[in-house]
Formats: structure tokens, sequence, C-alpha cells
């Protein structure tokens, strides 16, 4: 028999929106629980260490007037630097290879030093002890049974938690492919999280590491848009000063196969020299290929209009199931912003019946501003 528990709020998924919406609700006195089907917490913010810095594999920019991530930031005492500008474009089509003056793609942006998953650790080692479980999947949320007023059962391989408030801080289309969710959600709301789209769920992230930025020295910003590919847009990630050096670029999730990793640097090396052909490293993060972020034929959701959708704004299962990922965000939606600005609208949403009770979050509560 599986062990039974007894929680104020069960939290599902522990990436930037999942663990600002438990940090906040524990703070606010909730027994608050943050189940995380991975063996590590980010989400889609996902890092790894490389000499001088971090390498980002998932999130990796936040732009001005995204207050609650540049608030995060400082509190956590994670290190922020500006988005390296400086250089011409290169564009790539079935023509040829041109560079074009300035840098027409890259805006003013800002970076984490040590990399954007850093704002992940930092939230999760604000939590009480015990509360952040990893390897922990969900397989099904249904109402209690219990006879308490509509409470819900978050069933996970070893365990039921039986809690006032759910927070799905997961993709809808995910949570509906991976979580028995019952027969009890409204059939509109069922039909509009299988078609929401997972924010980069259907891309590869290509990740080129080289002992410095060649690029620069040549006056070019690293930034690059092709017409033929497989990599479709490309821009410089090196760290503070340059270190460490990376190029990236996108390319559809589609492209990612036999002889994807040697297509990709023979065209680093026809966009920005021979020496981008032979980079140091080359990590290939193929986001439509992760089972906790993408649900099958995910390149097949592409209506962004749904995006933000009012019906993820209303809590479901009786006010009691609180979507909370970037994609039910209406502003900043797709980015770490609009993560923090949903979990910042789910905490509300479960201390709404105590309306004295403020939410101590992690982020200021700024007047909502569309995003980019």
């Amino acid at each position: 028999m599986p062990r039974e528990e007894v929680h104020d709020v069960v939290v599902v998924g522990a990436g930037i929106g999942g663990l600002a919406a438990a940090t906040a609700l524990a703070a606010a006195g909730r027994d608050t629980v943050c189940l995380e089907a991975r063996e590590r917490v980010g989400g889609r913010a996902l890092s790894t260490p490389a000499p001088g810095g971090a390498l980002d594999l998932g999130a990796t920019w936040f732009w001005d007037g995204e207050r609650r991530i540049a608030e995060l930031a400082a509190r956590l005492g994670v290190e922020t630097f500006d988005q390296h500008l400086a250089g011409d474009t290169v564009l790539q089509d079935v023509t040829g290879v041109h560079r074009l003056p300035g840098n027409l793609i890259d805006g003013p942006a800002r970076r984490f030093t040590a990399g954007a998953d850093a704002l992940a650790h930092g939230l999760a080692a604000e939590l009480p002890a015990q509360s952040l479980r990893l390897g922990t999947p969900v397989t099904a949320i249904r109402r209690s049974d219990k006879g308490d007023g509509g409470a819900l059962d978050v069933h996970t391989p070893d365990a039921v938690l039986h809690a006032e408030h759910v927070v799905l801080a997961v993709p809808p289309a995910l949570a509906l492919a991976r979580i028995d969710l019952g027969a009890e959600l409204p059939a509109q709301l069922v039909r509009l999280a299988r078609k929401t789209p997972v924010w980069m769920g259907a891309v590869a992230k290509v990740v080129a590491h080289y002992p410095g930025a060649f690029w620069r020295e040549a006056s070019l910003a690293g930034a690059a848009i092709s017409r033929t590919g497989p990599l479709r847009e490309l821009h410089d990630i090196s760290g503070p000063g340059g270190r460490p050096a990376v190029l990236f670029g996108f390319a559809p999730a589609q492209f990612v196969g036999p002889g994807f990793e040697n297509a990709a640097r023979s065209q680093l090396g026809r966009l920005f020299g021979p020496a981008a052909a032979e980079p140091e490293s080359l990590r290939v993060q193929d986001w439509s290929d992760e089972h906790w972020t993408s649900p099958p034929a995910v390149h097949r959701l592409a209506d962004y209009s749904l995006f933000g959708h009012d019906l993820y704004q209303q809590p479901a299962l009786g006010g009691r199931l609180h979507w909370a990922s970037t994609e039910t965000a209406p502003d900043h939606t797709g980015h770490m912003e609009g993560a923090l600005a949903a979990a910042e609208r789910a905490a509300h949403a479960v201390l709404s019946p105590s309306p004295t009770r403020a939410v101590p979050a992690p982020w200021p509560l700024p007047t909502r501003t569309r995003g980019r």
C-alpha cells in the first residue's frame, strides 16, 4: 500500500515557477511540498559548468521591464551581466553568407554569470527541509474521496499526498500527457491544455564552446540568421569578458538525428570562419526529447495564441487546481519572468481564502505590462 500524507499544498514541478510558488507559500506558513520528476531542479533552466562560468542549455536571458526576475536574482545574490551586442550580423541564405552592418538580432538583455539555473538552486535552498522531493513523478491528481470538501489527492509511485490545493507548474500539454487528471476537468479546458504549445519544447539548442571569442576580433557580434539551416538563429552567449567563449544556435528538433552535429559544425564554420567548425565541445540539448518537458508530437503544437488563455487564470476543480507554468502567463509568456508571474498568481489564489495573509513572494509585485 502506498503511504499517505496530508499537506496544505502540493506543487508539481521544480522549475523556476514551481520553486517560486513553493517558497512563497511555505513562507506564508502553508505546509507545502514540491514534487519534481527529474533528479534536478530548474526545469527548462539548465546550465553546465565551464571554465570561467557556465553554459546555458535552456533559458538564458532576461530583459528590461522584467522586474520579478531582476529582483529575484538580486535577492538571491545571483550576479548578472549585459549581453554582448557589439559587432556585425551574419545572414545565410540560398545565395551564400552575407555580412550585415551592426547587430540586427540581439537587443539589450542581461545574463546570469553562474548560469540561469542558479536561480533555481537558490530558491530550492530556501525551502524547508524535506519539502523538495526529486525523482518523484506525479502519476495522477484526483478529487479526494475523504469527504472533506473536495480536496485533491496527488498520486506518486509510492505515495498519495492529500492536499487542499495543487499548483501545476509544468506545461499544460505535458500535464495532460503525463498525469491522469481524471474526467472532472471541463472539456474546454482539456482541449485547451492539449493544444497549448510548450515553449522551447520543439527546439534543440546547440552550444559550442571555444578557447576564445575569436569572432569578436573580426568585429562580428556572433549573431546570425540562417534560412537554410540546420541552425536557424545564432547568438553569442559568452560569459563576462568573453569567457567562457560560446556560440549557440536554435534548430527545429526534427532536424536532430544522424549527421546533425557534423552539419552544425560545418554551418558554424561557414558563418564565422574555419575556427568555428572546431569547438572544444559541442552540446546538443534537444528539448523535444525531454520526457519531463515535452509531450509526444510536441512539434505539432503551434497555436501560440493559446498562451496565457483566460481559462488558465482561474483555478480548476473547485478552485483547488492552479496553473503556474510560463505558458499560462498572459505577460512575458515563455520567459522566466512569465513563470514567476504565473507562480505569483497561483500563490495568491491559494491564499485568497485568507485575504489578510499576504504572500511574501520572492519577486516584486509590479503593475502588469506586456512582455516580449
